[in-house]
């Protein structure tokens, strides 16, 4: 069993403590660490100053006074588990259970129970995975059809929302951001527990969490920030008394709060006390004790402020409920009449007439909520999926947020809202005359997540070059150009990434001699057209200036038939190729993607379909609860050509991070475009330089690409996109640099030329973002490719671009006559096209 010594504070030391406490500084983890020490009047000291910053934030959030519940039943959807977690009785083996798994009818006989006595939340509980453990699990799936245990738990979420109205709260452990993407449609909310951030309780044998790979503190943690990419309502907490210290203790607090302040997502932190059961490898653990419950609740109020709403599970406080209320919860958790605590079952939960009685003895009125917290539930977009928000408001009471006490769940139909289009539908249009109405949107404070917190992500800088690397690096790049990539050679791609002067030119000069060996002297360009469908997205990436709220000026849908009208005068105009991208529009019905192509493609049946990010391709077969090879054989089926790879920025995630917030993540990136690569369907490259990034990221994007490449061989061309960054948030909130320096836009554009030699032969420059002299630059420095003539374009110029939305053909062939070349129109894959 792991060791619970821990050194015990100075008297001293918790007086400093709470006084920094009390005059609202900000403590350190060693003062953190003293308070949970705290006894006697110390502990009285303690849990005063706690119930004050509840206080304020009862008040802050209109709610003075009121502590709250939610009235559930607990749907022990499996009790099988792939980890092996020393002290859980829920887990099981499955010959302990009738079944692997409870049948769809018997968890929609439990809701229809709760529905009858005024429950308002499905408690979805259940095992990490159990089918990559159990055969019996794996076979009971099979026979029913369902992949795995998501699958069936996103089903039986759906059947809960439709028989019964009660909203479901599932807890299905450890999820991927893809995970999450799938199951926030069906579900108002999720959690987690992260329970410890001690790495040797489960790392060391004998510590709780040994041989449960779902455990490991940094997977949990990366669920967390998934969750808040994701914008997930979440809940989490700690699991006191398994063995850790009061300093590993507080570390998980600390974590905890900057996830909660980074993404806004973290309705609920629960402080959760270890009780030894029998018949688990910790039965002879003593049992946390209540006073420190108490204390690490304060500790929690004191650390994760006014606004965090923290909770203590009324069934394992023995009764203690004055001394939980006056550490700073606000909250009781879920209580059922129905069912029990399959978790702790011999915990029987209190009656609710009862913990009113005693949260009404401390000073406090018991109101019930909804599994979703009433924040998230008043804020709406982007917190709740519009096929979820009928059956949240029909148990909500508007004002407030909290349920309707006596409203009961009536099943509803899960499905999309009703099409709303129009809105600044011009903006096309008028962005090159009347501009944007304001350099920011609406939600500028609050979608993007705490920027204090993103700024201490932030790692750009530039890297250490010396002479011989640059020697190294030319020689490499006019011999043997891709062996760049290679790892041995980092130090001279870094060299050359960062050349200037006499160094850039050869640099340059001797990517155009490359760029002439593989692919000729003609400067190639596409006649088409960008269709921005729509702009409405709350996502909340960083860099993004084109994304609007549903109700900013400045935001607008465009119906199908305005897509096929555009569509049809851009084959008038002699376009070949329309290009379709929009925001991640949470009312876009999950058929909006595929019957945009099909209109296109019956109004103008020869024009080439450039269509869907890999961003909006995974969320929208998220929300179609498919997997992303079975989306794209729909879209290809209803006549999608071909994809753009945008949505990579920089497919590193140390920065993806910092830069998106929200957006997919790089694995899946790789994952879309190399399902779309096998599936016939080709797409182009990018990357997004010049905001909080370095070389060495600029070079591992490029690795990635080349691996996708050595793979596929989907890639058609690599575009350079140089970050604008006048209106970008990331940029006015002082975290972002101006977009890349001239030196470095040369230096990129030669390097892709470089490193991607024998394998994405066609490097693109964006007349958009650099300006007809700069792609005259780049063309005499690897580039071989103008990009189209779009026609319009709203993304660049709503991020504060100078240079226009368009170009005609022969505005793009004066731009290769002024590097020297020749031009020549292509097709969207670089075949040739006729005028």
């Amino acid at each position: 069993m792991v060791d619970r010594s821990d050194s015990v504070p100075t008297e001293a030391a918790v007086r400093r403590a709470l006084h920094r406490a009390a005059t609202g500084r900000a403590l350190d983890v060693d003062e953190a660490s003293a308070l949970l020490a705290a006894r006697g009047a110390a502990l009285d000291e303690l849990l005063r100053i706690a119930g004050e910053v509840r206080d304020a934030g009862l008040r802050e959030a209109g709610r003075p006074g009121v502590v709250t519940f939610s009235k559930k039943v607990f749907i022990p959807l499996t009790r099988l588990c792939r980890d092996r977690c020393h002290y859980c009785t829920f887990a099981t083996v499955p010959h302990r259970v009738p079944a692997a798994y409870l049948e769809k009818d018997e968890v929609l006989a439990i809701a229809r129970e709760g529905a009858a006595q005024g429950c308002k939340e499905a408690l979805f509980t259940l095992g990490d995975r159990p089918e990559e453990r159990w055969p019996a699990a794996r076979r009971w799936l099979d026979e029913r059809g369902y992949d795995s245990t998501l699958d069936y738990l996103r089903a039986c979420a759906v059947a809960v929302l439709e028989e019964t109205g009660l909203l479901p709260h599932l807890n299905p452990g450890v999820l991927s951001w893809s995970e999450l993407q799938r199951l926030r449609p069906v579900a108002p909310s999720m959690g987690m527990m992260l329970e410890t951030t001690a790495t040797r309780l489960w790392s060391e044998p004998g510590g709780p969490h040994h041989g449960s790979p779902d455990k490991e503190p940094a997977v949990r943690l990366r669920v967390l920030d998934d969750a808040g990419r994701v914008g997930v309502p979440f809940t989490t907490g700690l699991l006191i008394g398994i063995g850790e210290t009061r300093a590993e203790r507080v570390d998980a607090l600390f974590a905890i709060r900057r996830t909660m302040r980074e993404y806004g997502h973290l309705q609920e932190v629960i402080v959760q006390n270890f009780r030894a059961k029998p018949d688990t490898a910790m039965r002879g653990m003593p049992d946390a004790e209540l006073h420190d419950l108490a204390a690490t609740v304060a500790v929690a109020r004191v650390l994760l402020g006014p606004k965090s709403r923290i909770q203590a599970p009324p069934n394992l406080i023995e009764g203690e409920y004055d001394l939980l209320l006056r550490a700073g919860i606000d909250d009781w958790g879920g209580v059922s009449p129905v069912t029990p605590d399959h978790v702790n079952p011999e915990r029987p939960w209190p009656q609710l007439d009862e913990l009113a009685r005693h949260t009404a003895r401390a000073g406090f009125a018991l109101r019930e909520r909804l599994t979703v917290y009433p924040e998230y539930v008043r804020a709406g977009d982007p917190w709740l999926d519009p096929r979820l928000l009928p059956h949240v408001t029909a148990l909500a009471d508007p004002e407030t947020g909290l349920a309707v006490e006596a409203a009961r769940p009536v099943g509803r139909p899960w499905q999309e809202p009703e099409e709303v289009f129009g809105g600044r539908t011009d903006l096309h249009a008028t962005i090159d005359t009347t501009g944007r109405t304001g350099d920011r949107r609406g939600d500028f404070d609050s979608v993007y997540g705490d920027w204090a917190e993103v700024a201490g992500r932030v790692t750009a800088g530039g890297v250490p070059v010396g002479a011989g690397d640059l020697a190294t690096g030319l020689r490499l790049a006019a011999d043997d150009p891709a062996a760049l990539l290679e790892p041995r050679h980092t130090d001279a791609a870094l060299a050359l990434f960062a050349a200037d002067g006499p160094a850039l030119e050869e640099l340059c000069r001797i990517a155009d001699d490359v760029r002439r060996d593989a692919v000729g002297d003609d400067v190639t360009y596409v006649v088409n057209r960008n269709i921005n469908f729509s702009n409405v997205c709350y996502v909340g990436c960083r860099f993004c200036a084109f994304a609007q709220r549903e109700t900013d000026a400045d935001a607008y849908r465009l119906s199908v038939e305005q897509v096929a009208d555009r569509a049809e005068e851009a084959w008038a105009a002699g376009a070949g190729e329309v290009c379709l991208q929009g925001g991640i529009d949470p009312k876009l019905p999950v058929t909006g993607y595929a019957d945009l192509v099909r209109a296109i493609k019956a109004r103008v049946p020869g024009m080439h379909v450039h269509a869907f990010s890999p961003m909006e391709i995974v969320t929208a077969a998220a929300k179609a609860g498919v997997p992303v090879k079975e989306w794209l054989l729909q879209l290809r089926d209803a006549g999608l050509d071909t994809i753009p790879g945008t949505a990579a920025e920089i497919l590193d995630d140390e920065v993806r991070w910092v830069l998106t917030k929200g957006k997919l993540p790089t694995a899946a990136w790789v994952e879309v475009v190399s399902t779309a690569h096998e599936l016939g369907i080709r797409s182009s490259s990018t990357m997004m330089y010049g905001h909080v990034d370095h070389p060495g990221q600029w070079l591992a994007h490029f690795r990635v690409l080349a691996g996708v490449q050595d793979r596929t061989g989907g890639f058609t061309e690599f575009v350079a996109l140089p970050f604008v960054h006048t209106n970008a948030p990331i940029y006015l909130a002082g975290l972002a640099r101006p977009g890349p320096t001239w030196r470095e836009n040369r230096a990129v554009h030669a390097m892709a030329r470089l490193l991607l030699h024998g394998r994405i032969a066609n490097i693109q420059c964006s007349w958009v973002k650099l300006g007809d002299e700069g792609a005259v630059a780049v063309l005499r420095g690897g580039c071989n490719d103008l990009g189209g003539t779009l026609m319009e374009e709203t993304i660049s110029r709503m991020a504060g671009s100078g240079n226009g939305s368009a170009r005609t053909e022969e505005q793009l062939r004066a731009i290769a006559a002024a590097a020297g070349r020749p031009a020549r129109r292509r097709s969207t894959a670089y075949g040739h096209a006729g005028a």
